[in-house]
């Protein structure tokens, strides 16, 4: 993973909690607090907690006597999601490394990361450390996008960008965020981490926006995409974004638009 894909900062956490968070990321933060909320916790450990989206779609579910403790490598998303979160004295905010837990062993019965694997340096790594820190029984849940091409707003911005930086593609999307989605290799990871038990759930949903222009400022301007595009354009991010923002509109149309998002749910057991 290069630099700028860590580069949740700066305007970034704000725009992709205003608007990606709600186009893509909410409808998998309530199912996958759904099903946390099944196995009836006591202490949950998030790994890439982001903005908050699961951390929200928790607290709403757990019972308030569940301690949560939601980390992210990145602390202007810690920051930014402590913020947005309020007063809840249930939740513990803390900066962490996902590879490298500055938990003790055997401290949570579940614990949870929704669209963060993909961006570990080392996945193996980021799973035999959330193995470390469950207890025997416990449970380790988190999701990964599918390929580029069942994600079709994701897919389309990266394809009108590279017809717009010819020389240099900006690939951040399909290496990335949809770059780590073959289920065996996971598997094969999980079981050789310890995990004894692997479960996996393919979800298709639809995501709506309200125009093609808060889609293409979500992806252009509310993720690390940003950078690579201002790395090949310093001055030319608006351009880029009203680039995708036309393009968008002449394939999905004007006003509302909406399209299919695909991710895998993980559950693997201790």
């Amino acid at each position: 993973m290069t630099a700028a894909e860590k580069a949740f900062a700066g305007p970034i956490p704000e725009i992709y909690d205003r608007l990606l968070v709600p186009l893509i990321f909410e409808p998998y933060a309530r199912h996958l607090a759904e099903r946390v909320e099944k196995l009836k916790p006591q202490s949950l450990l998030e790994v890439a907690a982001g903005t908050g989206a699961v951390t929200r779609a928790l607290a709403l579910r757990l019972d308030e006597k569940v301690r949560i403790l939601a980390s992210d490598l990145n602390q202007p998303m810690i920051d930014f999601a402590r913020s947005r979160q309020g007063n809840n004295g249930r939740i513990t905010w803390q900066q962490a490394d996902a590879l490298s837990l500055p938990f003790e062993a055997q401290s949570f019965d579940i614990v949870v990361c929704q669209f963060g694997a993909m961006f570990f340096p080392d996945k193996a790594k980021g799973y035999r450390e959330a193995h470390r820190v469950l207890r025997p029984n416990g449970h380790y849940i988190f999701s990964v996008w599918d390929k580029l091409e069942n994600n079709e707003f994701a897919q389309f911005v990266e394809d009108t960008l590279a017809d717009h930086f010819p020389q240099d593609p900006p690939r951040f999307m399909g290496r990335t965020p949809h770059g780590y989605w073959a289920i065996d290799p996971i598997r094969n990871d999980l079981k050789a981490s310890g995990f004894r038990e692997v479960t996996v759930d393919t979800s298709e949903q639809k995501c709506r926006a309200r125009s093609a222009h808060e889609v293409a400022i979500a992806y252009c301007q509310g993720t690390p995409l940003r950078v690579e595009i201002e790395a090949r354009s310093p001055s030319g991010l608006d351009e880029a974004t009203e680039v995708v923002a036309e393009a968008l509109t002449r394939r999905f149309g004007t006003g509302s638009i909406d399209s299919r998002i695909t991710a895998h749910v993980i559950e693997a057991v201790r």
